[in-house]
């Protein structure tokens, strides 16, 4: 007989591994698991086996509480395979849309779901608040369509509003207003059917070529208090582990410390806690951080000093008592600093970064210094390559507002880095193909511009546009990077 223990919620439950405890929670219908959707993703996944073993192992630090979680919740445990169709349980995904985690937030929605984002930390990539957050999210949106989870996970990935809107268009032609028979964008008619293919992966592996390596019921990590900001590799010494595990359970915090307004908690192994705590309870609270006395020369101000140190002008403030930001040349400053050199914090947001712009590729690496007015788009078509590919090289979204003194990486084939021209509207439309599309019924300027790889806002400038309602009919000019239909 199989050992028992003791979990959360549970008088005595029998070991399992965390995949037959996941086949037991499933609540999805099956009854379109033959749609030919489902079908193309089975086969998919089927046929790629070395992908589910690169996501088994991202996943097996995170899956006990994500399972746990959904387990107190009541909710169907297929949603405990979401993240590996959100970002195949990569905790540092960042996608084009700026979405960002596990779960894939927008900054936004995670504002508005508690996530909190800043230079030290971001909630959408803390697995425990995420995680949080995303059950929280959902079971709103299975409330807002009436227990329907298929119509639920379709508005987690492209919004409420797109689903109701395609709802209302079934019911004027009077068709069904199931997920399945909805004209959807093509992501979110994949989305469902990947997630449903997945569950039945799992709930049979060897029937479609796979074998799924076992994890273990039981949790792997846990929070522990740490009350204030600490260096994040004396958190690895104490806790006696690589600093890249730190990050990995910790993904949230994109510095090489904690943030010092919170959350002043780590995720450590089970097996570290006792010695971290140990350690932490003998540590003089004035050591959890490095201090350099600076002083202070004529042209400085607090932020180029917060930037060349590694830290944030509210913390200078804080931590030398100032109630403004005017300081004196000759004063000295107390800074906080890393007790290593940064490039030890190696999964860091700055590290990753660097290790993704370092990247070889094909064509001459060439920097670009960001100045004031400079846009990707112009950086970009300058050095006629795709904004979006300019984007990946550098590790942020094409949405993301660049920063004066920002480097940007540009791989170019002619090996000579061009300045980007002065914003202006019309010699970028003239370097660009134009079109004249004809709305047609159920259109949104959301969904055209989807369609196109254009932004809602160019659309509304190019057609002067005030209002967000179109008609059947109305013809629309837009202008297109012809290189960026094809990527």
């Amino acid at each position: 007989m199989p050992k028992e223990q003791s979990l959360p919620g549970d008088e005595a439950t029998e070991t399992i591994d965390i995949w037959e405890r996941i086949r037991q929670g499933y609540q999805l219908s099956t009854a379109n698991v033959k749609n030919p959707r489902v079908q193309q993703e089975l086969k998919w996944y089927a046929t790629h086996p070395a992908y589910l073993q690169r996501v088994e192992e991202r996943a097996s630090p995170y899956l006990f509480f994500i399972v746990e979680e959904i387990e107190k919740r009541g909710m169907p445990m297929e949603l405990a395979l979401l993240p590996v169709v959100e970002s195949a349980f990569r905790p540092f995904a960042y996608s084009p849309g700026r979405a960002a985690g596990i779960w894939q937030f927008i900054p936004s929605t995670g504002r508005m779901y508690g996530l909190k984002q800043n230079w030290w930390y971001d909630g959408r990539r803390d697995v425990m608040a995420a995680t949080h957050a995303a059950l929280d999210f959902l079971q709103s949106l299975a409330k807002q369509f009436d227990g329907d989870w298929e119509l639920a996970l379709a508005a987690y990935n492209s919004g409420a509003g797109t689903v109701r809107s395609a709802i209302r268009r079934n019911k004027k032609k009077g068709r069904p207003g199931d997920y399945w028979s909805l004209d959807l964008p093509r992501e979110t008619e994949g989305y469902v059917p990947r997630l449903l293919a997945l569950s039945r992966l799992v709930a049979d592996p060897e029937r479609y070529g796979n074998t799924l390596s076992v994890i273990p019921n039981e949790p792997y990590f846990d929070a522990v208090n740490i009350e204030t900001q600490l260096d994040l590799a004396m958190a690895a010494e104490m806790a006696g582990i690589p600093i890249e595990e730190i990050y990995r359970l910790n993904p949230g915090f994109n510095r090489w410390a904690t943030d010092p307004d919170g959350p002043h908690r780590l995720a450590l192994p089970l097996k570290s806690i006792d010695d971290f705590n140990s350690r932490l309870s003998q540590l003089d609270p004035e050591q959890r951080l490095k201090w350099k006395r600076y002083k202070i020369k004529s042209g400085d101000n607090l932020g180029s000093i917060a930037q060349r140190h590694g830290t944030t002008v509210s913390v200078l403030k804080r931590s030398n008592r100032l109630r403004n930001s005017r300081i004196r040349a000759g004063k000295h400053l107390l800074i906080p600093e890393s007790t290593h050199t940064l490039s030890h914090y190696t999964l860091s947001s700055e590290q990753r970064r660097n290790r993704l712009q370092n990247s070889k590729r094909k064509g001459s690496k060439l920097t670009h210094t960001v100045r004031s007015g400079d846009t990707l788009w112009d950086i970009a078509l300058a050095n006629r390559v795709s904004h979006k590919a300019l984007a990946r090289w550098n590790g942020i979204s094409p949405r993301d507002n660049l920063q004066p003194g920002q480097q940007l990486v540009v791989w170019s084939r002619t090996g000579e880095i061009a300045s980007s021209p002065a914003p202006d509207t019309t010699a970028r439309i003239d370097t660009q193909s134009s079109l004249h599309y004809r709305v047609r019924k159920g259109d949104s300027l959301s969904r055209i511009a989807q369609r196109f790889n254009v932004s809602v806002a160019d659309l509304r400038k190019w057609n002067g546009l005030q209002g967000k309602y179109l008609q059947p009919g109305q013809r629309l000019k837009l202008y297109l990077d012809v290189a960026e239909q094809t990527i």
